[in-house]
């Protein structure tokens, strides 16, 4: 997605998924909260026809870009990387304009058990052992005359979230994804449910923690956010795992501000982006740990050997 396509997403339809609604709205523009701070009068103004915004409360304004920078404090290839991953209903519309009457250009070959060592590798890579494989599936797939294939994560529409080392992407309706653990017909009263925005996340909980109970939930976008909490309506005990960036922040803030009960972790992985980052880390700094043994092992064997051979040498002496 690049600048010209983001800006045409509508401007309401980004502030909703964050968890922004209008105070008071016409045909030509509507009115928020400033979403930036907190605030009591909205100040925050749409003009619906331009899809511009102005704060009137600091007198400054612009396009979508402009203002995905702010709330993000991010660089515009930062805040078209965030926009990649949502579903904007009102740019998926312009795409079905574009290509009506014709065929999408991909296609899913194959779905099966994750075989293919490639792709084991990756999930290796990003700390993930064989724990976690009956979770995820083997797409082959193409997109125009290219042939791919990836690890997917299927979700509630069965559509698929995509990942390989070079490919993030998703394929057919986007939607939240729901995995029930370990097979336990939680009751009314006690279900458990932990809440992450990526699958890789959701994945690293279940490296970390192979034999908890519950259900874990994927956002697999924030802007799926209005589904979210209406899923969690059911639950009596909630975890949150989400990303710590701003969009993350706010995510949780919305969560929590419906669910006081629910109970925010991000402070395990306080200084890394998210679970999964943390996960890598924690592996790595447990890797080189290991390697320092071994060399010190591997000295303290090499010193003893040169001792009893220079004793030999002086015995022979």
């Amino acid at each position: 997605m690049n600048c010209k396509q983001f800006n045409s997403v509508k401007l309401e339809e980004i502030l909703v998924s964050l968890g922004h609604h209008p105070t008071k709205q016409n045909e030509k523009e509507a009115w928020f909260l400033n979403p930036f701070y907190t605030e009591t009068q909205a100040s925050f103004k749409i003009n619906k026809n331009l899809n511009y915004w102005y704060l009137h409360s600091e007198g400054i304004g612009g396009n979508n870009v402009d203002f995905m920078k702010k709330y993000l404090n991010a660089s515009v290839k930062e805040v078209l990387e965030w926009a990649e991953k949502q579903n904007f209903s009102s740019f998926q519309q312009q795409n079905v304009i574009h290509s009506i009457n014709s065929k999408p250009n991909y296609q899913i070959t194959e779905i099966k058990k994750l075989q293919n060592e490639h792709l084991k590798s990756y999930l290796h890579q990003r700390g993930l052992s064989k724990v976690v494989y009956p979770l995820v599936k083997e797409i082959h797939f193409t997109i125009g005359e290219k042939k791919l294939y990836a690890i997917g994560f299927e979700n509630f529409s069965g559509g698929w979230e995509l990942r390989n080392s070079f490919y993030k992407g998703s394929l057919q309706k986007k939607d939240i994804s729901i995995v029930n653990l370990n097979n336990e017909n939680q009751n009314e009263t006690g279900k458990r449910i932990v809440v992450f925005e990526g699958f890789m996340d959701a994945l690293s909980f279940v490296e970390m923690k192979p034999f908890f109970i519950g259900d874990l939930l994927v956002m697999n976008s924030i802007s799926l956010l209005n589904r979210t909490k209406e899923h969690l309506k059911i639950y009596s005990e909630i975890h949150l795992f989400l990303d710590n960036d701003k969009a993350g922040e706010t995510c949780k803030n919305e969560i929590l501000k419906s669910f006081p009960e629910a109970k925010n972790h991000s402070e395990i992985y306080a200084l890394h982006k998210d679970l999964n980052d943390y996960l890598q880390f924690k592996n790595n700094t447990e890797i080189e740990k290991k390697q320092q043994i071994d060399l010190k092992s591997k000295q303290e064997q090499e010193e003893s050997e040169i001792n009893q051979a220079h004793q030999t040498y002086r015995r022979k002496r």
